[in-house]
């Protein structure tokens, strides 16, 4: 949903470039460029946070008034640490070793070590989310992750039947 938000023509565009002109690059936010402004006045997040989180929750409210699904799942970052978990009703936490999280992350070539771990400091810690989760999913193997998925999907399932 953000990286639709801050495509050209998307609904951060004019409420980012008010406020963060240097961040739009091609009638689009550059997200590079949002990453440099944050590093210079970090209180810029909480300023992005402000326009950006109502309209992934419009958003999200537009997908669930559209969809068929039985089952729905958000992608939320930040889900415990903006309280959108109590607008869920279930929450599942994936995770791994921090050594695999921190080199998964860098790999991706999306940002440094330093802002890896500037975005993870801002974080809730892994164990408090985990046991905040009504689910949890290890990612230590594709194999795995897929035999823990199954098992959540049917249990989910299994307690919709059940109401």
């Amino acid at each position: 949903a953000v990286h639709r938000l801050y495509d050209v023509g998307g609904g951060a565009v004019v409420q980012i470039a008010q406020i963060f002109p240097e961040a739009i690059k091609n009638g689009a936010v550059s997200r590079s460029e949002l990453k440099t402004v944050i590093a210079k006045r970090p209180s810029a997040l909480s300023d992005i946070e402000q326009i950006v989180h109502p309209l992934v929750a419009q958003d999200r409210q537009i997908f669930l008034d559209n969809t068929t699904a039985d089952i729905v799942v958000f992608d939320i970052p930040l889900l415990f640490e903006t309280g959108g978990d109590t607008h869920m009703d279930a929450v599942v936490c994936v995770t791994t070793t921090p050594e695999t999280q921190r080199q998964r992350v860098l790999e991706r070539g999306t940002m440094d070590a330093a802002q890896f771990e500037s975005i993870l400091g801002k974080q809730m810690p892994d164990a408090e989310k985990r046991r905040r989760a009504d689910y949890v999913i290890t990612t230590d193997t594709l194999e795995h992750a897929r035999e823990q998925v199954q098992a959540v999907i049917g249990d989910i399932r299994g307690k919709l039947n059940d109401a």
